[in-house]
């Protein structure tokens, strides 16, 4: 099993980091966060899994029952929120097409294709391109900073206003940004982007909508290789049953872009590459319970698993009380 990293905080509120290696895991000594093992090893100009593998080594973890317990953070955060952006891409993986399609086909009501399918269509084309050059852009979206990023176990939760909340089950690049603007991906998170698919069905022009802010990770990092070729399950379990499941392939062997592609067409902005700052960025998904007329209901689970990662991305489903009819007032000073 590959070389991951977990964020860990003690009952006192005492932070630590993991080093998962194979079956064995052991708290690092000296190391509160995975971006400051970061920032080691960009000073340095090592990587990150041989920073991690230079740390004294503590006490033996056992990843499940801590897991099991709510030990486990977000494999990344910032100190500041307001530094970490969770943005995405979609339409970015081969059969990703079908359900957003099916989705808009309708509200379109024309012969010709739609935008989702004209869409994937340049991606297919454009996404990986030869040697150092650039592709076709994607789509693309913000999701909030971190204030807005879910831990393992922690609930996702729907506005008032949310007319659906369902699963997207991704794979997430975790990027810092060193002090001369250059990015560096730490590795990636399993994720769930969450999103609310009712809204997005009625117009596409709506997308931005339907994104709702929240979303989960997983509690492990993978570092020191780039999976492509990910397999995994994507369920629903509702009163301890599983409501649905299906599987689902991610990494770039199963996607229209390249990561390379992706990653360009994000950090290309300067605005992204201020020193200091963390993003997660999600890949994109083929696989929605929405795509089979499933309709979650508050207190449903999410778990996404998938090797090479050990644990669950799991959270259950809430929202928020509140009277979503009710306009919210602007004050005029």
């Amino acid at each position: 099993m590959s070389l991951r990293l977990l964020q860990h905080r003690a009952s006192d509120g005492t932070r630590s980091v993991i080093l998962a290696d194979c079956d064995v895991a052991h708290f690092l000594e000296g190391v509160a966060r995975t971006t400051d093992l970061a920032r080691r090893a960009i000073a340095a100009g090592t990587s990150l899994a041989q920073e991690a593998r230079a740390c004294p080594v503590g006490a033996s973890v056992d990843l499940a029952a801590e897991f099991a317990a709510g030990s486990l953070l977000a494999p990344v955060d910032h100190e500041d929120p307001a530094h970490l952006a969770l943005t995405g891409t979609g339409l970015t993986h081969l059969g990703s097409a079908e359900g957003r399609d099916k989705m808009h086909r309708e509200a379109a009501a024309a012969a010709h294709q739609t935008d989702s399918m004209r869409m994937f269509l340049e991606g297919l084309e454009g996404g990986k391109p030869a040697g150092r050059g650039v592709g076709q852009q994607p789509e693309w979206f913000y999701k909030g900073d971190g204030s807005q990023l879910v831990g393992p176990g922690e609930p996702l939760e729907m506005p008032a206003f949310a007319q659906d909340g369902g699963e997207e089950p991704e794979l997430a690049g975790i990027y810092l940004i060193g002090p001369d603007g250059t990015p560096f991906r730490l590795g990636f998170a399993l994720a769930n982007e969450f999103s609310d698919h009712v809204t997005e069905r009625h117009n596409y022009l709506w997308l931005a909508h339907s994104k709702l802010r929240r979303a989960a990770l997983g509690p492990e990092l993978l570092i020191g290789e780039t999976p492509t070729d990910i397999r995994g399950t994507s369920r629903i379990m509702r009163d301890g049953a599983v409501l649905w499941e299906k599987p689902f392939l991610t990494g770039e062997d199963n996607m229209s872009h390249s990561l390379a592609n992706l990653e360009h067409h994000h950090f290309k902005y300067e605005l992204f590459r201020r020193p200091g700052d963390v993003h997660v960025h999600f890949f994109g998904t083929a696989t929605l319970s929405f795509s089979d007329a499933v309709r979650t209901q508050v207190g449903d689970v999410f778990e996404i698993e998938a090797a090479p990662f050990a644990l669950p991305c799991r959270n259950p489903l809430t929202q928020t009380a509140g009277d979503a009819s009710a306009p919210l007032k602007v004050r005029v000073l």
